[in-house]
């Protein structure tokens, strides 16, 4: 017998780490609601969890068997099922964040003085972390080398899900908790379903239409033009493998840009893994800059200004919007996430932790690597970082890539009635201009102008340029 750990591959197919050694032992299928990951959970993820586990559940109850479902500290409970269900072994995905890392030698010395042996299994990712490698062994810090080799190196096939000769029969009467029972409100965004069989729904239609537009449109977010399995990809509801394989039947179909387009969506899979390595190598990243600087960042103590960016009260409308969709939907487009970022690190000149806290607690698809390195990205603190000279103008930003104001007037109701003219030039409109278009619509906060000249110092002080 054979108990496999599910932690953020909540799915039977595609599963490296649960058909290991298929064939061999029957396997038991567990998780443990482990009070210190949920410490660091947010009311979205915890939803999103729940569902994916109650489909993951059905999955195994359709083939015979169950998922054990446990509450407690892993490194007591895992030898505890192991040893009650008669397991010679257990498997897992790896993870590879620091908490995550630690949790995971723990319970391999748990489970060694337990006798029992254990396989931890690459999975979440095509490429281990520490696999891709500059010539000298090192980890590299800048993406477009470690892009070129990602993608030349061959990728594996997808798995098969488990028969249920596979599984052991066992059965579980413990209900799946509610959000309330383990002590988190209800999400403030709509969250979207979570299986693998939605998560195939929404790859095989981003692959038959949008992907071949992805590279010219995806910067755009009234077109929406992305795949949206980022929360799938987090908790695992659909494997790695069978996302890329189904990139590359979509890339065999296609010639010309249509596959070049694909290749583009492809990058993005190599900047996932990009920094699932920095965080790997740098488990400190969560809470230091990957950059150091010869001086502190002086960055500014300005409550009030970061929660008008938390409620999309700035006055700059695309930002505005983008935080209003994180509100409603737990979600922001990725184009709209770079510019809010670089609104609050470089506009308010507040902490890139502020803003990275804030997606962790109403991100649905928070990744602990991703949103790290996009935040230290926009910060000027990150490896491959935007220089911190390079200052994003939300304005020009809004009408380069939302220019009729759909993205904005979705988000931002106030601005609904507005001519995009106005609404792009809201920064420069006068007073009687921005009361007659949009009345109830805030005035900016800030000077970007003014600001990005005391950003661009800030900067230099902290590098000790005279």
């Amino acid at each position: 017998m054979r108990v496999h750990w599910h932690r953020r591959d909540l799915r039977v197919a595609d599963n490296a780490a649960l058909m290991a050694e298929s064939g061999a032992d029957p396997v038991v299928p567990l998780f443990v609601f482990d009070r210190e990951v949920l410490d660091a959970g947010a009311p979205p993820r915890v939803a999103f969890m729940l569902d994916a586990l109650s489909s993951l559940r059905e999955a195994y109850r359709e083939r015979g068997s169950d998922l054990l479902v446990r509450y407690g500290d892993p490194r007591e409970v895992v030898p505890e099922v192991a040893q009650s269900s008669d397991a010679d072994a257990v498997s897992w995905a790896r993870d590879y964040s620091g908490l995550a890392r630690e949790r995971d030698t723990a319970v391999r010395q748990a489970l060694d003085d337990a006798g029992i042996d254990r396989h931890a299994v690459h999975d979440a990712v095509h490429h281990e972390p520490g696999s891709i490698t500059t010539n000298a062994g090192d980890p590299y810090a800048v993406f477009t080398y470690f892009s070129k080799k990602w993608h030349d190196r061959p990728k594996e096939e997808p798995y098969d899900a488990p028969t249920a000769d596979a599984l052991a029969a066992v059965e579980d009467d413990e209900p799946l908790p509610t959000l309330a029972d383990l002590g988190f409100e209800e999400p403030e965004g709509e969250i979207p379903p979570a299986s693998t069989e939605a998560a195939r729904e929404r790859l095989q239609a981003f692959c038959e239409e949008d992907i071949y537009r992805y590279d010219d449109r995806r910067d755009y977010p009234a077109d929406d033009c992305t795949s949206r399995l980022s929360a799938h990809l987090k908790w695992g509801t659909i494997g790695i493998r069978e996302v890329y394989e189904e990139t590359e039947r979509a890339k065999a179909d296609a010639a010309g840009e249509r596959r070049e387009s694909v290749a583009e969506y492809q990058d993005q899979l190599a900047w996932r893994e990009f920094y699932t390595q920095v965080l790997w190598a740098n488990p400190e990243v969560v809470t230091d800059n990957y950059k150091e600087y010869e001086n502190p960042i002086q960055w500014n103590d300005d409550p009030e200004a970061l929660q008008a960016w938390k409620d999309g009260e700035t006055g700059y409308p695309i930002v505005d919007a983008g935080m209003r969709q994180l509100r409603e939907e737990a979600y922001m487009h990725n184009r709209v996430r770079m510019i809010v970022a670089s609104f609050l690190t470089k506009d308010l000149l507040l902490d890139w932790r502020e803003g990275y806290d804030w997606f962790r607690e109403k991100l649905v698809d928070h990744d602990t690597a991703n949103d790290n390195g996009g935040w230290q990205w926009a910060a000027s603190t990150g490896t491959d970082a935007q220089p911190y000279f390079r200052i994003f103008n939300p304005m020009t930003q809004g009408e380069r890539y939302d220019p009729d104001a759909e993205y904005i007037k979705e988000y931002v109701p106030e601005l609904r009635d507005a001519d995009p003219e106005i609404i792009h030039g809201w920064h420069e409109a006068s007073l009687t201009q921005r009361r007659s278009a949009a009345p109830e619509y805030p005035d900016p906060i800030v000077d970007h102008s003014e600001r990005r000249e005391d950003a661009i110092a800030m900067f230099e002080e902290a590098r000790g340029d005279d």
